[in-house]
């Protein structure tokens, strides 16, 4: 593996950090199965980074590289799950740790925290992301240890300042970690705006074709909370299979065109359906009606990212009526692949969701926007 160092991003995710196997000069990585790994007879490992498959696959090496090269990161680890990623980072938290976390975020990890934080003895405080002091009022001097973000906030796209939520956490002595699963290091690079610790579900746009569960994490220095949360992933097996991990760093090379053809798709329906008779409003950042526009213009460079929202007039009923009627949009959870979904989130998130019951979210993919704006037409007709 040559040095990479003067390449552009899109450069290194394309070419998988310019990989060419010395041995055959395949430009594909192998894909590499084993669960251990041979000793001599001096009892000496052959090959002293790879021990035991657990901690030590020698899959995860280029995706963790690439990612770290992307993010602008000291180091990165593969999970099993976006889920298994975030859950690690809370707990090498200690009990007593205080944490804040936006009330809309994620539904699967909001859900967890709840229930985990009680149980193990961690304080916790959900916070309005759309208020300007809500995050600064939540924070604990000297009791917060972590304040989780995610910008956008699924699915209601409110933005926050990772620089200014940087400096609230910094001050009270707390980390700061941002889920930036759905702006990707393609338009966002947290760590470059002050975050410690990045988290992806990297079964979305990291991957991108639906077919791989994984999560991933990048940090900014490698000191003692990274070894415990090195440490957790170990012990307690949060580990990424060899073929998924083949899967994901295929995926990563066509990062860049997926993302910025979907930011660019997003970004064209929203303003063909701003201000649409049947909708109460259209949520997307790259709108300069937004609420957040200037901070995301700030912080996310090149696009908006994919993700957008419609708030359809006639409540759930009326939200549920158009996505009964769409034909090329596909009814399913996720997001993030080249295949664009909708989904009504309350359906999905239960009785217990802050989501609003007429919102629909969209995830656009890479197909001919001229149809996606079509079937939501006839969709809302």
């Amino acid at each position: 593996m040559s040095k990479t160092t003067s390449l552009a991003p899109e450069t290194l995710a394309a070419q998988a950090l310019h990989y060419v196997d010395l041995q055959t000069g395949a430009v594909i990585p192998p894909i590499q199965p084993s669960t251990t790994f041979v000793r001599d007879e001096n009892y000496e490992l052959l090959a002293p980074a790879h021990s035991y498959g657990r901690d030590e696959n020698p899959g995860y090496l280029i995706v963790e590289k690439l990612l770290a090269e992307l993010e602008g990161a000291r180091a990165a680890l593969l999970f099993s799950s976006g889920m298994a990623a975030a859950t690690s980072v809370v707990q090498s938290l200690k009990p007593g740790d205080h944490i804040v976390a936006p009330k809309v975020m994620y539904w699967g990890l909001r859900n967890w925290l709840i229930s985990f934080c009680d149980n193990w003895g961690l304080g916790l405080d959900l916070f309005d992301a759309s208020g300007p002091d809500a995050l600064a009022q939540a924070v604990r001097k000297g009791e917060t240890k972590l304040v989780w973000i995610e910008t956008p906030c699924n699915p209601t796209w409110d933005v926050i300042d990772i620089a200014a939520a940087a400096g609230i956490a910094h001050e009270s002595g707390a980390r700061l970690a941002v889920d930036s699963t759905v702006p990707t290091p393609v338009l966002t690079q947290p760590i470059k705006h002050g975050a410690d610790i990045v988290m992806h579900s990297a079964t979305k746009y990291l991957n991108g074709h639906a077919d791989v569960v994984a999560g991933a994490l990048a940090t900014a220095k490698e000191d003692d909370f990274w070894e415990r949360v090195c440490k957790v992933r170990a012990e307690a097996g949060a580990i990424l299979g060899s073929f998924e991990a083949w899967l994901l760093q295929r995926g990563m090379r066509t990062l860049f065109l997926r993302v910025r053809q979907a930011s660019q798709s997003a970004l064209t329906i929203a303003k063909h359906f701003e201000g649409h008779t049947k909708l109460e409003a259209v949520i997307y950042p790259g709108l300069p009606s937004h609420p957040g526009h200037a901070i995301a213009r700030r912080q996310m460079q090149g696009g908006f990212g994919g993700m957008l929202s419609f708030r359809v007039k006639g409540g759930a009923k009326g939200a549920l009526a158009v996505i009964k009627k769409c034909q090329v949009f596909t009814r399913a959870t996720s997001l993030g692949g080249v295949e664009s979904l909708i989904e009504h989130r309350y359906s999905i998130e239960g009785a217990t969701s802050p989501i609003p019951k007429d919102l629909l979210r969209l995830s656009i993919g890479i197909e001919s926007v001229e149809d996606l704006i079509a079937d939501l037409e006839q969709a809302l007709a």
